[in-house]
């Protein structure tokens, strides 16, 4: 079972985005001495709080700073962007840095209406497999009189993955014979149909003979559950304001923060973190072995919303202890 980490590049209320990308590449190097398999970022748009908007920017940052752990988009929208100007970002990013690079797709803007329409986002029909397709064929080795080539890009070893909170994504995964990362850190719903649907539709491809699953989960590991708890109060709060039309920077832990809350934001936090792994070392332990029996996955990718950096990172350090300790 190989632990992966997704990082939103938060910035913290008091900070500004240079922090948040230094306190990223620093992360990053700490997953990688934990023994860490990929470190994921993830593209977003008019987010006060996450730093990561010029998604193939920042994986170069990180890259740059590592030298073992695979580093990748977890996810590049596709929808906003043409696939060749992707093939070339990537392609790049693979002639920098060959044999670490991976390209998770999704199908979703990343942000609102308005701002898709700042993006110059098309809001016509759904293109998204044909643009996957096209964008992979631009991966692959150029042929003679080939009119359009992705230089870089022609021959990369960048490695593609579809993203997904849906059984679409599962689907087309399926279909094309692509690893798939199920985001049950944020939209766990659909789960249990999305596995059994890409599992039982996959149809094997030269480079995935089987199908690849990874599954998104929260895990914030602490000495004790209360401490974990309070810990987590910084992304209870950045999910109710952005659910209420409010997103803001990452903002400090709250005691008692639950207290404040009203019903039907309960309900929301509840629902939104089904897939969350809360406290100490034994509890975490517990729920996430629990998670992985009813699962199966080939590879977790944890995320951790903390606002202090030093609990951060003793959070992904307890984490692979617990992996370590399992196998």
């Amino acid at each position: 079972m190989l632990f992966s980490v997704l990082d939103l590049a938060p910035i913290l209320r008091g900070g500004d985005a240079r922090q948040a990308l230094f306190n990223s590449r620093e992360l990053a190097q700490h997953a990688e001495k934990l023994g860490y398999h990929r470190y994921w970022l993830a593209e977003h748009h008019n987010m006060p709080g996450i730093a990561s908007a010029a998604t193939s920017l920042v994986i170069a940052h990180v890259a740059a700073a590592t030298s073992t752990i695979r580093v990748g988009a977890g996810g590049i929208m596709l929808p906003n962007h043409a696939p060749l100007v992707i093939a070339e970002q990537f392609g790049t990013l693979d002639a920098l840095h060959p044999g670490r690079i991976d390209l998770g797709l999704g199908r979703a803007p990343g942000t609102d209406q308005v701002t898709m329409r700042a993006l110059r986002r098309g809001l016509g029909a759904d293109t998204f497999p044909d643009d996957v397709v096209e964008l992979m064929n631009y991966f692959r080795p150029a042929e003679p009189g080939q009119a359009v080539r992705a230089v870089p890009g022609a021959g990369a070893s960048v490695a593609v993955w579809i993203l997904g909170s849906s059984l679409f994504g599962a689907r087309l995964a399926a279909a094309l014979g692509l690893p798939y990362a199920f985001a049950s850190h944020f939209a766990p719903s659909q789960l249990m149909q999305a596995i059994e649907v890409y599992r039982k539709t996959y149809r094997p491809s030269k480079e995935h003979p089987k199908p690849y699953l990874m599954l998104g989960a929260n895990v914030i590991v602490a000495d004790t559950d209360e401490e974990a708890r309070l810990l987590l109060t910084s992304l209870q709060q950045a999910i109710v304001n952005l659910r209420t039309g409010r997103p803001d920077k990452l903002a400090p832990p709250i005691e008692d923060y639950e207290d404040q809350l009203t019903p039907m934001d309960r309900a929301m936090l509840e629902d939104f973190l089904t897939c969350a792994f809360i406290g100490s070392p034994e509890t975490v332990q517990k729920g996430l072995g629990e998670f992985i029996a009813r699962t199966k996955p080939d590879e977790l990718m944890l995320t951790s919303q903390i606002y202090e950096q030093n609990a951060r990172h003793k959070s992904f350090a307890l984490a692979m202890e617990l992996r370590k300790k399992s196998t």
